[in-house]
Formats: structure tokens, C-alpha cells, sequence
């Protein structure tokens, strides 16, 4: 069962607006309008909210949640040049990066500065303990924290660039370093952001 109430998602569009008015005004929302009608809700919803209540934010609708992803994938600069547009469905992100358990961040957020951030792969206890987890989404959730609810943006983009230092120097875990490389434990991946942050 899969139920939406047009308060439910003025409430989160009314959110994401609000978002994309601090970048480049941008939103697209990606559903599956052609099978489900919970995401045709979301789109005439969308459509008639963003007209109304936000005429200078550009709004795009997808319908194809594996075409918006290599979408984006193949072209990132038409992604939003202050991280992706801002928009529903975070978990399908993760694909546009190469990997399904991807190097992503994710955000719920509810009116005011409150959130529930987390990697968009969630906390992988399956493998806890292990030392092969990759820690780079859960400190960039950190950073997606330090922007959204504490509005922190100068101390977010410095967690964001120790994060993209540690990957540049090749610090990576199992899960995302090349064929024949060797992998970085989860201690060691999250030493190297230290030492650049």
C-alpha cells in the first residue's frame, strides 16, 4: 500500500522549493507517473504548487528514475553546480555515482531546521565490526547536518572538500577502489578525511 495526501506532499515540495531558492533555483522530481498513481499525485501536486507558489523556481518532472540517473551520470554538468537539483527519490542518486551503495549522503527533512541524515545506503550492520565499510556518506551526512539544520554552510563545504582530498589521494574502501588497488579500511578512510579537514 503506498498512500500520499496532496497536504502531505505540498508540505514536502513547499521543502525542496525552499531549497533550490538558496541554489539555482532549480527542482526536478523524479516518479513513475506512468505506473503508480501515488506519483501522478506528486506530479499534478508539484506542477500546480511550484506555478503557484514558486514562479521563479524552474521545475522539471522525469518519469524514468534509471533514465534521470544516467541522465545525470553522464552529463554532471548539468546537475546543479551546488550538488544535485534538489529532489525526491534520494536513494536512485546512488546509481547516477556508479555505485548502488554509493558514496552519497541523504537527507529527511521536515519543516524547520530538523532532519534525519544518513548514508542513502543506510548503516550496513551486516557488516559492522569488519573494518570494510566505506565512511564517506555518513560524513557527508554530517556536512548535509551542518547545512540544513544548523546552517553551517562554511564549516558543510569544508567537511565536503576533506571528504573529495581523501578520494583524490586514493583512499578508498573495498566497495569503490579500482580492480588490483589496494583498499583502505573504514579507520583509514576516515583518518584521511581527518587529516584534510
Amino acid at each position: 500500500m503506498c498512500a500520499y495526501s496532496g497536504d502531505e506532499v505540498r508540505r514536502v515540495v513547499r521543502r525542496a522549493c525552499e531549497l533550490a531558492r538558496g541554489r539555482r533555483k532549480k527542482l526536478t522530481s523524479v516518479d513513475k507517473a506512468n505506473v503508480l498513481e501515488s506519483s501522478r499525485l506528486w506530479r499534478r501536486v508539484t506542477d500546480e504548487l511550484v506555478r503557484r507558489e514558486y514562479p521563479d523556481c524552474s521545475s522539471n518532472m522525469c518519469w524514468s528514475m534509471p533514465a534521470r540517473c544516467t541522465w545525470h551520470g553522464g552529463r554532471p554538468a548539468r546537475r546543479d553546480r551546488d550538488r544535485e537539483h534538489v529532489r525526491r527519490h534520494s536513494h536512485r542518486r546512488s546509481l547516477g555515482a556508479g555505485w548502488i551503495h554509493g558514496l552519497l549522503p541523504s537527507a529527511s527533512l521536515g519543516d524547520g531546521p530538523r532532519g534525519l541524515y544518513e548514508p542513502i545506503h543506510g548503516s550496513a550492520p551486516d557488516i559492522a565490526g569488519r573494518g570494510i565499510a566505506n565512511p564517506f556518506a555518513t560524513i557527508l551526512s554530517v556536512a548535509m547536518l551542518l547545512r540544513y539544520s544548523l546552517g553551517l554552510e562554511k564549516e558543510a563545504l569544508a567537511v565536503e572538500s576533506a571528504v573529495s582530498a581523501a578520494i583524490d589521494r586514493g583512499v578508498l574502501t573495498a566497495d569503490v577502489v579500482p580492480a588490483g588497488a589496494p583498499a583502505a579500511t573504514t579507520v583509514q578512510a576516515g583518518q584521511a578525511v581527518l587529516e584534510a579537514l
